[in-house]
């Protein structure tokens, strides 16, 4: 089967979030799958599938009145502090405010009774005066919405531009009817002025909120562009050192890194140690102590310390580039809830066009006067807001994602923000996971007296050398040793353990209380040795507790949240750690296989959240409600579960469950609003209780409601 590719775009153009339904409907319609619109970053992604091509498709937006950016305008986009932004005079919806509002605030004067009667204002009540200031603001106001508003005409894709441009144009021709006729009374150039000028202050009052909430993303972009000191060495072997653009650095190359400078690329340290500051990703400001063979993450800080280090991962292969496409994507993601909004934003503009019609002919019939009919109608046209329904749900999950990585977690997509709210119990992996991962050997027993301690260390090291197993890398540090054997075959079993033959035929094995057929008299160990299936030995490692593990259980029981321990390690074991944090249920002894099998059970029942390491629990993490991995900030980690916590960040555990719950709660306060406001203020419009220059103001206003009520999210108590 052909994989799709998968195409991904920068959009210019995208000036509310119907925008990017149009975007969404127009690409789906040409057959294109997965695809996902990002309003507040202007990110456009898709699977390309059936006969039109990038072009083709990059016409289409055209002609729809966006733009596809190239790559370089669109990095200059991402570090921009102008969302939106083009450059050039009146390309900004701030410039057009600021262009339109003298000549508004003009015409306005002559509404103040109390210049009636002064004679040095008369050349302000003059018809042919109003209609010339009224002039360059039309003028803008159709270059912007009357473009957008033919296109998606012509599209059949009515946007919320096709209200303000039909409700200025009614005004301002009717109001050139009666400068024709010579009947002041007809006369409301004020109103086409005002409509328009309001709008582009609204427009950008939520350009700008939701442009706030891209904050902590722009930060994590723009630490990709540092200067990097490259190591290279002549002929002679020479020592030279010289700075570069971290964007030049390629996998492999050697580069220094000083006290208090940024690590340029995620890079492996090979000489050195030093302390970093990790919170722009992991949002822990206390520094971390790094030597020879530990990982540095991109991004972060050397508060002190030097080291030489070589270069694993650049670009978009880099962990800090997989995080910002992790919340990048998680942003383009539409929770369930939306789906509502969405399908009745599809119909807003056509509905309210026809209500605007009929309110005019309604209200003509029973008062019998043009002018005040005109008015309501224009009134509603202008107060309906498709934009606040279509901002309701991307306002809150930005909030809430920003929120998220700014302390370490990272959501996969949005809808397991939402699923957070539905979550029953939780199912926590031992090893790692509620304990360090960190094991000392507290003691070994050698039961064949043939063999040596150091002959008995060797075997268990050069076995356990081959596996990830946290226990196993905890033997290979401490008993490390150059004379290891030269196996002929090793294998490790999954839950087993390791198994080995030499080049005599002499079968070794290292593992679980298993694989001893019964000769040990207890399960108390954690590795037993054998050799041609006698027990020769048995190793004890003791790991301790993560601080934080009996917090975050109480925290969930005191939410009624059921905690459940699965583990592989011995019933023995896990039980001791279960009694100590007050975990509800324990399940021991289960290879990977058959934890995937407990989860999708658990799963049927209710709602489940699992917390895994990433990697040995991937199929277990994929099959749970929400899969969250207690891995580093690995490209293993943010491919494996729906929800990442950095920096083994258990105690943000509690954190990201609220909010999830909040984030939706925010949601459905958003959606409620916008309804409520749309419900509410078209028919007080539509009986003449609001003017469209009030009518404009309130519509500006609700956008802005509905960003300062998502914007709440970044601070509100939410555990």
């Amino acid at each position: 089967m052909e994989t799709a590719e998968k195409i991904k775009w920068k959009v210019a153009g995208m000036d509310c979030p119907t925008c990017a339904l149009t975007i969404n409907k127009y690409l789906e319609k040409e057959g294109m799958e997965n695809v996902k619109v990002n309003f507040a970053t202007g990110a456009v992604s898709f699977e390309l599938k059936g006969q039109k091509n990038e072009l083709a498709l990059s016409k289409g937006l055209t002609g729809l009145g966006y733009t596809v950016v190239e790559h370089q305008e669109a990095l200059a986009q991402i570090h921009s502090h102008d969302h939106g932004k083009k450059g050039g005079w009146l390309k900004t919806h701030m410039q057009r405010f600021w262009f339109c509002l003298p000549f508004t605030l003009i015409l306005m004067l002559h509404m103040i009774p109390a210049l009636h009667s002064n004679s040095n204002w008369n050349w302000l009540m003059q018809p042919w005066i109003q209609f010339a200031l009224t002039l360059p603001v039309l003028a803008t106001g159709i270059s912007y919405f009357g473009v957008s508003a033919i296109k998606s005409i012509r599209n059949r894709m009515p946007n919320m531009n096709v209200l303000v441009t039909i409700g200025a144009l009614a005004a301002f021709v009717y109001s050139l009817y009666g400068t024709l006729t010579g009947q002041d009374d007809y006369i409301f150039y004020e109103t086409a002025a005002t409509v328009i000028t309001l709008v582009f202050l609204g427009n950008y009052m939520e350009e700008h909120t939701v442009a706030s909430t891209q904050a902590q993303l722009k930060k994590l972009a723009q630490k990709q562009v540092v200067m990097a000191n490259m190591i290279a060495y002549d002929q002679e072997h020479n020592e030279n050192i010289f700075p570069i653009e971290s964007s030049a650095l390629r996998t492999g190359d050697l580069i220094l890194i000083k006290s208090g400078e940024q690590v340029p690329a995620d890079c492996k340290i090979l000489w050195g140690d030093a302390h970093l500051n990790e919170a722009i990703i992991t949002g822990e400001s206390v520094p971390v102590k790094k030597q020879s063979k530990d990982q540095l993450i991109g991004g972060s800080m050397m508060t002190d310390g030097t080291v030489k280090a070589q270069v694993t991962a650049v670009g978009k292969d880099s962990v800090m580039s997989g995080i910002i496409n992790l919340v990048n994507e998680a942003q383009s993601e539409k929770p369930p809830v939306q789906q509502m909004a969405d399908k009745i934003s599809a119909v807003f503009v056509p509905l309210v066009v026809g209500i605007a019609f009929l309110t005019f002919l309604v209200n003509w019939i029973v008062l019998q006067d043009f002018t005040p009919s005109l008015m309501r109608a224009i009134a509603v046209l202008v107060i309906a807001c498709p934009c606040a329904m279509g901002l309701a749900t991307p306002a809150a999950i930005a909030v809430g994602l920003g929120r998220g990585a700014r302390n370490g977690i990272l959501f996969r997509n949005a809808t397991s923000l939402e699923n957070f709210k539905d979550i029953r119990q939780v199912v926590f992996d031992k090893t790692g996971t509620l304990t360090t991962g960190n094991f000392t050997i507290s003691g070994f027993q050698i039961l064949d007296n043939n063999i040596s301690e150091e002959a008995f260390k060797n075997i268990v090291y050069s076995l356990e050398k081959y596996s990830n197993h946290p226990i196993a890398k905890s033997i290979t540090r401490t008993w490390k040793t150059k004379n290891e054997i030269r196996w002929k075959q090793i294998k490790e079993e999954k839950g087993k353990g390791m198994f080995a033959t030499d080049k005599e035929g002499m079968a070794y094995a290292a593992g679980s209380y298993e694989i001893t057929g019964g000769q040990a008299g207890s399960d108390h160990h954690n590795i037993y040795v054998m050799c041609n299936g006698q027990l020769i030995g048995a190793v004890e490692l003791s790991d301790e507790l993560r601080p934080e593990s009996q917090t975050v259980i109480r925290y969930f029981h005191s939410k009624k949240i059921k905690t459940i321990l699965l583990s592989g390690d011995r019933l023995s074991k896990a039980r001791q750690v279960a009694e100590e944090l007050g975990i509800d249920e324990v399940i021991a002894e289960k290879t990977p296989a058959e934890k995937l099998q407990i989860i999708g059970e658990k799963n049927t029942l209710m709602p489940t959240a699992m917390v895994g390491d990433g990697i040995n629990d991937a199929p277990a993490l994929a099959k749970a409600t929400i899969g969250i991995s207690m891995s580093d900030a690995t490209q293993i980690a943010l491919q494996t579960a729906q929800v990442v916590l950095t920096n083994h960040g258990l105690k943000n555990l509690p954190l990201a469950m609220g909010l999830g719950k909040h984030t939706y709660k925010t949601i459905k306060g958003n959606l409620f609003w916008a309804f409520a406001y749309n419900i509410v203020a078209i028919p007080v419009a539509a009986v003449g209780l609001l003017t469209p220059m009030f009518g404009a103001l309130v519509m500006a206003l609700s956008d802005v409601v509905l960003a300062l009520n998502s914007g709440r999210l970044a601070v509100k108590k939410v555990v």
